[in-house]
């Protein structure tokens, strides 16, 4: 195990609920759920390999998501308890990881489109979905590999919240994004080559609580349709009008969602 710590932000105290962030993000877009939260639960929101206030991964070898999971391992011991999990997008990837090494300790779990990508993949690697997803990554990885972080931050943008998001942005918020595209290809490789089959997701019997956007993308809906044919108590919402960086830019909209499954597991409908 990587002696590396992750950064965690926290607040709160009562039942711990457990945020993983997004690619290209960070520990902050939990920030709104976590004062939403903060007065009756004990909230943490962590930051991944290369995201905030945590190091890059060392690139001797590829980044897995049981890497991730890994980091997380000494936050989750400190807890002493059971624990809620939140996680959105490559986040929720390693939710469900942790998920499956924690079944008997995970109370709940919610996730907005995990991008666990391995499992189109497995299912039918020349569906429309599947290439779709393979040229993004393709594009954003040869990209990287130049040192155009610009050129692959604009890809990886205006995929995820459509065209024209990435000239929308501040100088600023460019230059962030453009960074962690560094991060990002290591992700890339963690979500595709996850050996987990969707069969596997069954032992899982925590109430769960699969979120999807109306307008986000083939493959994370693609994703999300697989996970809750898999999942033993699921509910799936999806929420009209929000694409797949929901939790970023309707956080009042999915953070009610969030809070009303954490209060009453599986009643979200």
């Amino acid at each position: 195990m990587n002696s590396v710590s992750a950064y965690v932000r926290e607040a709160g105290t009562g039942d711990p609920v457990v945020c993983i962030h997004s690619s290209a993000s960070s520990s902050a877009q939990w920030r709104p759920l976590i004062d939403r939260l903060s007065s009756r639960f004990h909230v943490l929101a962590v930051d991944l390999y290369g995201a905030g206030r945590t190091p890059v991964w060392p690139s001797e070898r590829p980044l897995t998501l049981a890497d991730e999971a890994d980091l997380l391992e000494p936050i989750l011991a400190a807890l002493g308890r059971h624990f809620h999990l939140v996680g959105h997008s490559y986040g929720g990837a390693v939710a469900l990881k942790v998920a499956m090494r924690h079944p008997d300790r995970v109370e709940s779990l919610a996730v907005f489109e995990p991008v666990l990508f391995s499992l189109l993949m497995a299912e039918d690697p020349d569906q429309a979905a599947s290439r779709e997803i393979c040229a993004v990554r393709d594009d954003t990885t040869a990209a990287v590999d130049r040192g155009d972080l610009g050129v692959a931050g604009a890809r990886f943008v205006n995929y995820w919240m459509g065209p024209g998001a990435w000239t929308a942005m501040s100088d600023l918020h460019r230059e962030k994004v453009a960074e962690s595209m560094k991060s990002v290809k290591g992700e890339w490789h963690a979500i595709f080559e996850d050996a987990t089959p969707l069969h596997a997701f069954a032992a899982l019997e925590m109430p769960a609580l699969c979120l999807v956007g109306s307008e986000s993308p083939a493959a994370s809906r693609g994703v999300t349709r697989l996970l809750t044919k898999a999942l033993t108590r699921v509910t799936e919402v999806e929420v009209e009008g929000v694409g797949h960086m929901g939790p970023v830019t309707h956080p009042d909209r999915i953070n009610a969602l969030i809070e009303r499954h954490l209060d009453r597991p599986g009643s979200v409908s």
